[in-house]
């Protein structure tokens, strides 16, 4: 017997029980939460017990106004909510909500290493329900290990050898009362001056950066809070699940596959049409062959509609993950082969049929090899279109014309749906550090963003300047320069155990914080999401926005210093 069919087939049976125990699907548990990891199709309906998804962050507290000075206030690290003293103990507060919800994101990363304790409170009981070092709680085996945690190798530049991992943590841990999260260390001291600047507002050192998402579940909701024992009793779930996680060639849900050659010439266009009741794509696959492979991954774009709604426009490297130059990687939900195959595992649902548009807008012959993998879908009256669109930013300036720093606009869309990632491909043509810049994610219209990260490089799940390649389950950087920090960067972060739900609207601006004051960049953000008939994604690109492309590289800048630096986690 195939051994991945047969952990599929036994995670089948847990999850009908878990089905069958939730009834409606009012009933949150700690399985419940796990089902939702090894099921994509959960993305592509609107959750029916909803919530909104919140973060707690060490974000600087001078943000507080897109208007305020502090706006772009940097030194995101060691600001908490408050400090108490509990059984002697001095604990620093990070997160604190009244549920019922669930915390199911957690990154974290640490200043020099600290002999630190982590505490999780639950419900108000005055005793942890789980406690350690952050080795052993984020990345050990106190919790999970991999795939439900996923730390970074530290990879420190000379002089900061003694800097912490940085720790991605999934599993969830549902609360129904409420949820404290502390951390307790001795050697932090409170200081009044970053470097030579003096600040009203103190700040703790060594640094302390976090980001801690969460589920904000309507008062009633039933959900049974996590403990120890129900993470024992989903012992042999938990497994099924990482193994689904691990394998991500798995044997999915479809039936039929179609599969197709076309020698695409300048200016044509490949359309595949599937006209069948109540499906859903479930496996996409494209290879490319082209005589300038990086200028093919660029030119031939993937478009796409659904029972007549066009709500996908990307270029093909960036829809696979790849941005523009190959580099291999493999997630939960695209890939890139060694044989140059890529792969989308995204679920694209519909009614009657759908649509399937390659254009190449090069100058040159593109051969294309792929497959299309198909599958029944139940659709409901909560289920939504699969969406994704690319936006460039071309030569923009490090500073905007008063010399300040900027947010950028990755996307907005009206209507309701679920936001459920990102790809960022950046051409940095300095060797200056540019990931400062925090996220800032408006949910139906909030004046204040309800995530309001602490760097770009922390959101996607990682910190230190880090030009290391790796890829995970939901964060990776397949693609980075040896350089320092020059060239070409592709990033990603999937939000799977973490969908943010909007019924109005949905805002994603990324902050522009560059060390250098005075120098040309490109981003290209793409952002996936799903939605119901009607929404809107406001600022999907022209078409002839790719005619005239911009260089995909630029000439090695001088003077690249030699020896140590230091770069922020956040």
């Amino acid at each position: 017997m195939n051994p991945n069919r047969s952990f599929i087939t036994f995670l089948s049976a847990i999850l009908v029980c878990v089905i069958i125990n939730n009834g409606n699907g009012q009933v949150i548990t700690f399985e419940s939460l796990l089902e939702e990891m090894a099921d994509r199709h959960h993305l592509s309906y609107f959750p029916e017990t909803g919530y909104e998804l919140k973060q707690f962050s060490s974000y600087n507290r001078r943000s507080k106004h897109p208007d305020s000075s502090g706006w772009f206030a940097n030194n995101d690290m060691s600001h908490f909510l408050r400090v108490e003293n509990n059984k002697g103990r001095r604990e620093f507060v990070m997160f604190d909500e009244e549920g019922p919800g669930a915390i199911v994101r957690w990154w974290m990363t640490f200043y020099k290493a600290q002999n630190g304790i982590i505490r999780i409170y639950l419900d108000h009981d005055p005793n942890p329900v789980v406690e350690g070092s952050p080795a052993s709680m984020l990345r050990g085996d106190l919790l999970a290990g991999y795939p439900f945690s996923a730390a970074v190798h530290e990879g420190a530049p000379l002089g900061e050898e003694g800097r912490d991992y940085d720790h991605n943590l999934y599993l969830p841990i549902p609360f129904s009362e409420h949820a404290k999260i502390t951390y307790e260390c001795d050697s932090l001291i409170l200081k009044y001056n970053y470097g030579p600047i003096k600040v009203k507002e103190g700040y703790y050192w060594p640094d302390v950066f976090y980001n801690i998402n969460y589920r904000k579940y309507p008062e009633g909701t039933h959900v049974e809070s996590f403990t120890k024992e129900a993470l024992a009793n989903a012992g042999k779930m938990m497994h099924a699940v990482g193994e689904i996680l691990l394998d991500r060639n798995a044997p999915g849900k479809a039936d039929s596959t179609c599969i197709f050659q076309q020698n695409l010439q300048p200016g044509d266009s490949m359309i595949f049409t599937v006209t069948r009741k109540t499906s859903a794509i479930e496996k996409f696959s494209l290879k490319l062959e082209a005589e300038h492979m990086e200028q093919a991954l660029r030119s031939v774009v993937v478009s796409a509609s659904f029972d007549g709604h066009s709500t996908v426009w990307v270029p093909a490297g960036e829809f696979f993950g790849v941005g523009y130059v190959p580099a291999y990687h493999s997630t939960w939900i695209n890939a890139h082969q060694e044989n140059g195959g890529m792969l989308s595992r995204w679920v694209m649902p519909f009614q009657e049929n759908c649509q399937i548009l390659l254009i190449n807008f090069g100058d040159e012959p593109v051969q294309l090899n792929g497959s299309i993998e198909m599958s029944d879908y139940e659709w409901k009256p909560n289920s939504m279109y699969f969406g994704a669109a690319w936006h460039e930013y071309r030569h923009i300036r490090t500073r905007d014309d008063g010399g300040s720093k900027f947010d950028l606009n990755f996307i907005n869309i009206d209507g309701k749906g679920v936001y459920v990632g990102d790809q960022v491909t950046l051409f940095n043509n300095t060797w200056h550090w540019w990931g400062e810049g925090d996220e800032k994610i408006f949910v139906d219209g909030e004046t204040f963003p309800s995530h309001f990260g602490t760097g770009t490089e922390d959101y996607f799940g990682f910190a230190w300047c880090s030009n290391q390649r790796f890829s995970s389950a939901y964060v990776g950087q397949p693609l980075a320069s040896d350089l320092r920090n020059f060239g070409r960067i592709s990033l990603y972060r999937f939000h799977l155990p973490d969908p943010i739900p909007f019924t109005e609207s949905l805002r994603f601006d990324l902050e522009i914080n560059h060390w250098d004051d005075a120098v040309d960049v490109n981003y290209d953000g793409v952002a996936f999401w799903y939605a119901r008939p009607g929404s809107r994604a406001i600022g999907e690109p022209p078409a002839t926005e790719l005619f005239a492309l911009p260089p995909l590289a630029a000439e090695e800048p001088a003077g690249i210093p030699p020896g140590p630096y230091r770069c922020g986690g956040g």
